[in-house]
């Protein structure tokens, strides 16, 4: 009887082998890619309340999901004035990360650059700076002459790296921008809009949060202690949690201000333009952030590389593989919603082996009431190779021996 039931065996699995070996062929590229580890809806939540601003044009923005909390004329066309030095900070960091730069590269100074007037450190031609201490004098005290100084390090003229700066707004959508500048000095169509601020300050803020380290300075020197900087953004020193962005004002432009504050894990971006005074745009951006703190939360759901699941891969040298979660899974929420989370597990069909380390085979879903607010990615832990011939027989004969003994 035992050798009955072993000949069976063999057989089933000969013929399992056989169409294991078959269905290669065609079983390529049968696994779907989600393309959004979030979904940064940029949905616009109904104003429930009158924040009485006194500047012309205003937004409120959650840097995780990019949500809109609240807005004032957000796509009027105004000139930003030094705020455009997000665009220009931005560009220079994402230099660095690419490696065309260094933070210990010398930077020379131009006739031009000593030239631009307005807020600066007076370069002279004769002195070199870092590209760390033209990032603190751009940040701090908002130099027009470190600007252009490096623009021309970076792009090689001015009017190259402006267009850079143009090109990255198109790639991000700010589709109420152009610059004329690097430096934000009034000029002739050189305009944006409170809603591109934003959302080329959550794209310094989020993805380079190193930037930090010198918007929330508030006091240093540059040249051995010889040069004084004072921090343009009183937030920075009179509102908790604040971290940057960058201020901007001239006689056409008023009062500007793109302000990021954090609190309890929840980071807001708070742009205002065309503010009466300067105070009134401190003023107006208090109001926003405090309205923000007060009624939302950002919750995270799922970490990144948390275990969601375990599950059985077909024709699969491990019995099991453990899913994770590709990012964190983030979700914006009223204060009090937390309790009407949900979430769901949806896995690809079909899953079979061979599986590559972290490639995508399902996604997990958030709710809110019903209502989808996030999604990201699951994916496999490890390399997760097929059976091939040899591990066939080899289980075939493991499993005679135990049935011969």
């Amino acid at each position: 009887m035992k050798k009955l039931i072993y000949l069976l065996l063999c057989f089933n699995i000969l013929f399992y082998t056989f169409s294991f070996c078959y269905a290669t062929l065609d079983n390529e590229n049968n696994i779907p890619v989600w393309s959004n580890n979030i979904i940064e809806t940029f949905s616009q939540i109904q104003n429930k309340v009158e924040l009485d601003l006194d500047s012309e044009s205003a937004i409120l923005m959650d840097e995780a999901t990019g949500t809109i909390l609240y807005t004032k004329n957000e796509h009027e066309k105004l000139r930003p004035a030094s705020v455009t030095k997000v665009m220009t900070i931005l560009l220079v960091m994402e230099a660095l990360d690419r490696g065309d730069i260094k933070l210990t590269d010398k930077v020379p100074c131009s006739t031009r650059a000593r030239q631009m007037g307005g807020s600066q450190i007076w370069l002279n031609e004769n002195e070199e700076l870092t590209v760390d201490e033209m990032l603190k004098a751009i940040c701090v005290v908002s130099a027009n002459d470190c600007c252009v100084a490096m623009s021309e390090f970076i792009s090689g003229t001015e009017e190259t790296f402006v267009q850079k700066m143009n090109d990255r707004a198109k790639e991000l959508g700010m589709n109420d921008t152009t610059f004329k500048n690097c430096h934000g000095i009034d000029e002739d169509g050189h305009l944006t809009s409170a809603y591109d601020i934003a959302i080329m300050s959550r794209e310094l803020s989020k993805n380079h949060p190193s930037i930090h380290n010198y918007t929330t300075i508030w006091m240093d020197t540059l040249r051995d202690g010889k040069s004084q900087l004072v921090n343009t953004n009183k937030l920075v020193r009179f509102y908790s949690g604040c971290t940057g962005l960058k201020t901007g004002s001239t006689s056409l432009a008023l009062f500007n201000l793109s302000a990021t504050a954090t609190r309890n894990d929840l980071k807001l971006i708070a742009v205002i333009l065309r503010g009466p005074t300067s105070q009134m745009r401190f003023d107006d951006a208090k109001k926003l952030l405090d309205y923000g703190f007060a009624n939302f939360s950002n919750k995270v759901i799922v970490n990144k590389g948390n275990v969601v699941t375990k599950i059985e891969i077909e024709k699969a040298k491990l019995d099991e593989v453990e899913i994770v979660a590709e990012n964190d899974l983030t979700a914006l929420l009223n204060k009090g919603d937390e309790k009407n989370i949900t979430t769901e597990i949806i896995l690809n069909e079909n899953i079979k082996a061979p599986i590559e380390y972290l490639e995508p085979i399902g996604i997990q879903k958030c709710y809110l009431n019903n209502e989808l607010i996030g999604e990201i990615n699951l994916v496999a832990s490890e390399k997760i190779d097929r059976k091939n011939l040899g591990d066939f027989f080899n289980e075939i004969f493991s499993y005679g021996y135990k049935l011969g003994r």
